[in-house]
């Protein structure tokens, strides 16, 4: 159970991060989660808007002259008490699997933290996930946030 994920290369500067915002806004875009990492020259911004809006935001994106790229992640749902992440963490770690990048989602449910993840190997995360009873959101579940 993937979710899709737009990636965004921006230039750093001043005000790159609110026209690409105010792109999506305007355009009645939710970000219902997101992640800026960059470098001294450009950053990376990723996030995640419902499915019916994700092609049309990469259309918009394209067409207003960003770089742009959609890909799949994991949702999961993780304990919200202490050692719950830690423990998810220590899962793909025994298992030799490695995180590429994380990050918090906006919304999430009562009891649970919800988790964004790109790995190493994502197939065999899913299946560790639901051989060990961690809860993975469809893009279906994700959409009705």
């Amino acid at each position: 159970m993937f979710i899709k994920q737009i990636s965004v290369f921006l230039e750093n500067k001043r005000g790159s991060l609110r026209v690409l915002t105010d792109l999506l806004g305007k355009n009645a875009i939710d970000l219902l989660a997101v992640s800026i990492a960059d470098t001294k020259n450009f950053g990376i911004v990723r996030f995640v808007v419902r499915s019916e809006e994700c092609a049309r935001a990469m259309d918009l994106l394209k067409e207003a002259g960003f770089s742009t790229r959609a890909n799949n992640v994991i949702c999961v749902a993780v304990p919200d008490r202490p050692m719950g992440l830690a423990e998810v963490l220590a899962l793909l770690d025994e298992n030799d699997l490695f995180i590429e990048y994380t990050y918090s989602f906006v919304r999430g449910r009562e009891n649970f933290a919800l988790i964004i993840l790109r790995l190493s190997d994502p197939e065999r995360a899913l299946q560790l996930f639901a051989d060990n009873g961690v809860r993975v959101l469809s893009q279906d579940e994700v959409d009705a946030l």
